[in-house]
């Protein structure tokens, strides 16, 4: 099984909706700047976003153990080095927290999302 393409958009939209808020909550206080950290978010996004949902894929069978341990293992790591990146300062196990706590909303909500909404992440046509 596969991510259609035209369900990803839609998808990273909301993922950004959810994390977002979770993300700058995290940082509050810390010396990132919000345009700094908002442009950070959506690109450390774009990179993970896109591999869970184009090369996870295609290495696991969706909707297994392995798939979401894998997908949401690599989010939270590749995130969390992002976030470390830009944020001197800020202890690693912030760092992490802020990364598992937007990802954990992110895959709840964005599975309740699937479920009660089935349409939500679906583009017109």
């Amino acid at each position: 099984m596969f991510f259609p393409i035209e369900e990803w958009f839609p998808a990273f939209v909301l993922t950004l909706l959810v994390e977002g808020p979770i993300v700058l909550a995290g940082f509050r206080g810390a010396t990132v700047s919000l345009p700094r950290l908002a442009l950070l978010l959506v690109f450390a996004n774009l990179a993970t976003h896109q591999a869970v949902w184009f090369v996870f894929t295609q290495l696991f069978l969706v909707g297994t153990m392995a798939y979401t341990v894998a997908a949401e293992t690599w989010a939270v790591a590749a995130e969390a080095v992002f976030y470390w990146a830009i944020s001197p300062g800020v202890s690693t196990r912030r760092v992490f927290a802020v990364a598992v706590s937007a990802n954990a909303a992110s895959f709840v909500l964005g599975h309740v999302a699937a479920t009660l909404w089935p349409d939500l992440l679906r583009l017109p046509t």
